[in-house]
């Protein structure tokens, strides 16, 4: 089976169509800059200029970086105001005129890795982290998702974690793949404590880059892995999501 699946951030929204039964992009895919600022006015237009883009229409599933309860928004801390308590299913329904389901975007990453990726087979706990503008979460417990957890906003050091861990963060404050990873060490060595993960997933942006810090993730138990469809996990889980797969 196939579904677009689009995965927005904050600073680009990606789609492409996805094999959701093995996970795979079918065409590569396509990204287009997030608005400024990021209104739902602006963001619906520029998830229609994908869907347009590959002729689409069929099932749609979009991944907003927000807490998401049926197909409504209720937190989008690094988007705009204007989205909050906003039907974004309806919304992106309407505007691109298919069948869209929303999702949390770090929860379809998380889908994406554990059907298909690095955390296929794994039983326990484990949580998957996307660092990139903010820093995303999803968790799961012998394979089931427990949905919408924004871990990244735990505090750390007095600040929300992904104020000083985010791959933002390390970018604009000009950090060392090293020094960033030691910042990163310590937000999993919290979320070991308060949660005892049996495997940690490294998605988003920095996944990419993982052999430049893995070797300051120290003093972690649990076993650490990058994502294994890195930046692109979100656009295929968004795809699962919207196929019910």
């Amino acid at each position: 089976m196939q579904a677009l699946g689009i995965d927005i951030g904050g600073s680009g929204i990606k789609g492409a169509p996805v094999d959701v039964h093995k996970g795979k992009l079918l065409a590569k895919r396509v990204r287009i800059a997030t608005p400024n600022p990021p209104t739902a006015k602006k963001v619906t237009q520029a998830v229609n200029e994908i869907v347009q883009y590959f002729n689409w229409e069929s099932k749609i599933g979009v991944g907003f970086p927000g807490i998401v309860r049926d197909g409504h928004i209720l937190t989008a801390a690094n988007m705009h105001e204007s989205w909050v308590h906003v039907n974004a299913e309806q919304l992106f329904t309407q505007r691109t005129q298919c069948a869209c389901t929303l999702i949390n975007d770090a929860d379809a990453a998380g889908l994406a890795e554990m059907h298909h990726g690095a955390g296929k087979g794994h039983k326990g706990k484990v949580i998957l982290l996307t660092f990139g503008t903010g820093i995303g979460s999803a968790l799961f417990l012998d394979g089931k998702l427990v949905s919408n957890t924004e871990f990244g906003h735990l505090q750390l050091r007095g600040k929300i974690a992904e104020a000083r861990a985010s791959d933002r963060a390390r970018s604009e404050e000009k950090l060392s793949w090293k020094s960033w990873g030691k910042r990163v060490a310590e937000y999993l060595a919290h979320l070991e404590l308060l949660f005892s993960p049996d495997l940690f997933i490294i998605g988003g942006g920095a996944s990419k880059n993982f052999d430049l810090f893995k070797k300051s993730l120290k003093r972690i138990h649990a076993e650490i892995v990058p994502a294994l469809h890195g930046n692109s996990a979100g656009i295929v889980g968004a795809a699962m999501a919207a196929s019910g797969a």
